[in-house]
C-alpha cells in the first residue's frame, strides 16, 4: 500500500524542534518495559462471557508481539501492509498491534459493530491483506459475513479467526506455534522496523459526503498527543489503566492500548461494558484511571449508588464524546469520589482540549477543555476571520498530533498551508482559553460515543420506494447524549412503519447502532427558498415533542 500523508512532512522540522516530536514508536516503549520491568504485569484481558482472563508480564507481552509479527511475515504481510482488525477489547487486539508494529505494518482497527455494508468498502479502500475477526461475539457469526465478502475483496489474501478451530485460526496461524525461535527471525524483525514517521494506524471515521475517510496516522502524531495527555492527568507507571470502550476507537487505541506501554504501567481491558464487572475490576485490580463517553459514567455512577459499593482507587474519570450533564458530575463526583475531567477530540487528532485536575468541579460541564501542550484553537467565521472572545464559530485546530491526511482523498485534509485543520465543529472559547463546544457544522449524530452516518442512512431512506424526502435529526437522551430520529415525507397513497424502516435497514446490512429509533412522518418539510430542508427546525419541533 502506498500511503499519501502529505500532512506530515511539511510540519515535521519545527514539530521535532519544538520536542512535539518524540521520534520513537511503540517498539522502543516496549522495549523499555522489559528491561526495566520484564515481571510486571503488563496487560490482563477480561471477558465478560465465561469470565476468561488472559495476563501478560511485559517479558511475555514482548515475547508474543515477536511470534505474531513472524507468523504475519509467513501471511507474506510486509511494510506498509494494512491488516485490518474487527476484534473487541481481547488481548489479541493489543498483540495484533504490537506486532504489526514489529515489522512496519499498519493497523486498521474496525469497530466490531460494523457489518457488510460498512465493512465491504473499508476492506476495499484500505487493501487490507489480512483481516483478523472473532469466530462469533455476542451472538454474531463473523467468519459467515466475512467469507460472503471475500468474493469482492481482491486484495485480501487472508482471514484469520480468533477462537476459530480451523487452519485459518489464530492460534494455528500467529500465537500458537513458536515462530520467534526460528534462526532468521531475529533478522527479520529488525529489517522490517518502521520509523516513527511510517504510518502506524489507519482507522475510519464517519463522515458527512456518504462516505468513511480513512485517517493515517504516524508513531509521531499519536504520541505527540498521549504524553502530553499523560503529563496533563498526572499519569505515571503507578497506575492502572481500566479500558472498557473499544480499542477500535481513538479512545481505546491510544489510552487503553499505547499509553499503558508508554507509561510503564499496567492495563486491565474489558470486552463488554457491564458496570458491575467494572466495578469488581477496579476494586480488585486498583484501577487508578479510565476515559469512556458518557453512558458509561452514569452507568458506573449509578451502579455504585445502588449496590452501595466503593471504588476508592478511581482518581480520574476522563469522559469525552458528547458534553456531561452538570448532575451526572455532581454525582460522580459524590458517589464515586472521583474526579471527573472533560475533554474533545477527534480521530483526526486525538484528545485535543481537556480540563486540568485542580479545576473547579464546573468546568467540566461548563466547557470542554483546554488545549494540551502543542496545541492551538481558534474560533472563526464563515469568511475565515477570527472571532472575539465568546463569539461562536467553526472550530480550527492548530496540533502537533494532526493526522497525515485522509487515505486516497487528500482533496478532503481539510487544512491550510498554514496547518490550521477545519474540525467541522462550532465553538467558543473564554478570556483564559477554554473552549465549549456548541454545535456541528458537519452533519453527525454522535449517539454514546459513536458517530452515526446521516447522509449515508438519509441515502438509504431515499431509495425506499414508499419515500420522497427523509432527514435524520438528533434528539436528547440522558444516557447517551443523542439518539437519532428519522423524519419522512411519503409519496402520494404510500404507508411506512417504524418496524418497516428497522426491517429495511437491516437488508441494507448497516450496524444496528446507525438505525434511527424514531420514526415521524410528516405532510411537508421546513426548507429554506432553495429547498433545503431546514433540520434545526426538525431538531427544535423533535425537541419540543419530547
Amino acid at each position: 500500500m502506498k500511503f499519501d500523508a502529505v500532512l506530515l512532512a511539511p510540519r515535521r522540522a519545527e514539530s521535532i524542534a519544538k520536542g512535539y516530536w518524540h521520534d520513537r514508536t511503540i517498539n522502543d516503549d516496549l522495549d523499555d518495559c522489559v528491561k526495566r520491568f520484564p515481571h510486571k504485569v503488563a496487560l490482563k484481558a477480561v471477558r465478560s462471557e465465561g469470565g476468561q482472563v488472559t495476563e501478560f508480564t511485559y517479558a511475555e507481552l514482548s515475547k508474543m508481539a515477536d511470534r505474531i509479527a513472524i507468523g504475519l511475515t509467513k501471511l507474506g504481510v510486509g511494510a506498509n501492509d494494512v491488516v485490518a482488525c474487527q476484534l473487541p477489547n481481547w488481548w489479541q487486539f493489543t498483540l495484533t498491534y504490537l506486532a504489526c508494529s514489529r515489522i512496519g505494518a499498519v493497523m486498521n482497527p474496525l469497530m466490531h459493530i460494523f457489518r457488510e455494508r460498512e465493512l465491504s468498502f473499508m476492506l476495499k479502500h484500505g487493501e487490507a491483506k489480512v483481516f483478523i475477526i472473532p469466530k462469533v461475539f455476542r451472538g454474531f457469526d463473523f467468519e459467515a459475513m466475512v467469507n460472503g465478502l471475500r468474493p469482492d475483496l481482491p486484495d485480501l489474501q487472508h482471514v484469520v479467526v480468533v477462537n476459530g478451530d480451523g487452519d485459518n485460526s489464530f492460534d494455528h496461524l500467529l500465537s500458537g506455534p513458536d515462530w520467534e525461535k526460528e534462526s532468521n527471525a531475529p533478522e527479520i524483525l529488525n529489517r522490517h522496523r518502521p520509523s516513527p514517521d511510517d504510518i502506524t494506524q489507519l482507522i475510519y471515521t464517519s463522515g458527512t459526503t456518504g462516505e468513511s475517510k480513512g485517517v493515517m496516522h504516524s508513531a509521531n502524531t499519536v504520541m505527540a498527543n498521549i504524553i502530553p495527555y499523560a503529563k496533563r492527568l498526572n499519569l505515571s507507571e503507578s497506575d492502572l489503566v481500566l479500558m472498557a470502550s473499544p480499542m477500535a476507537h481513538q479512545t481505546g487505541f491510544m489510552y487503553g492500548l499505547m499509553m499503558p506501554i508508554m507509561l510503564k504501567s499496567s492495563a486491565v481491558i474489558l470486552d463488554v461494558w457491564e458496570p458491575s464487572k467494572a466495578i469488581d475490576l477496579i476494586q480488585s485490580e486498583g484501577a487508578t484511571f479510565t476515559m469512556a463517553s458518557t453512558p458509561f459514567l452514569t452507568d458506573l455512577a449509578r451502579t455504585v449508588q445502588s449496590s452501595n459499593t466503593k471504588v476508592p482507587t478511581l482518581k480520574t474519570f476522563l469522559c469525552a464524546g458528547a458534553p456531561i450533564p452538570g448532575p451526572l458530575v455532581e454525582q460522580a463526583r459524590s458517589v464515586l469520589g472521583t474526579k471527573i475531567v472533560s475533554a474533545w477530540g477527534m480521530t483526526e487528532n486525538g484528545a485535543v482540549t481537556l480540563i486540568k485536575l485542580d479545576d473547579p468541579d464546573e468546568r467540566a460541564f461548563t466547557t470542554d477543555g483546554v488545549p494540551l501542550a502543542g496545541v492551538e484553537l481558534k474560533v472563526v467565521n464563515e469568511s475565515g476571520e477570527e472571532l472575539p472572545i465568546g463569539e461562536a464559530g467553526r472550530l480550527l485546530v492548530r496540533s502537533c498530533s494532526n493526522f497525515g491526511g485522509y487515505l486516497k482523498r487528500a482533496h478532503l485534509n481539510g487544512t491550510d498551508a498554514n496547518g490550521w485543520f477545519d474540525t467541522g465543529d462550532l465553538a467558543k472559547m473564554d478570556q483564559q482559553g477554554y473552549v465549549r463546544i456548541t454545535g456541528r457544522s458537519k452533519d453527525v449524530i454522535i449517539r454514546g460515543g459513536e458517530n452515526i452516518p446521516v447522509v449515508e442512512m438519509e441515502s438509504l431512506l431515499y431509495k425506499h420506494p414508499a419515500i420522497s424526502l427523509a432527514a435524520i435529526v438528533a434528539y436528547p437522551d440522558e444516557r447517551l447524549g443523542e439518539r437519532a430520529c428519522a423524519v419522512v415525507v411519503l409519496k402520494p397513497g404510500q404507508h411506512f412503519e417504524f418496524e418497516e424502516m428497522v426491517r429495511y435497514l437491516k437488508e441494507q446490512k448497516v450496524a444496528i447502532q446507525y438505525i434511527p429509533e424514531k420514526l415521524i412522518i410528516q405532510e411537508a418539510m421546513p426548507s429554506t427558498p432553495s429547498g433545503k430542508i431546514q433540520k434545526f427546525k426538525l431538531r427544535e419541533s423533535l425537541k419540543e415533542s419530547l
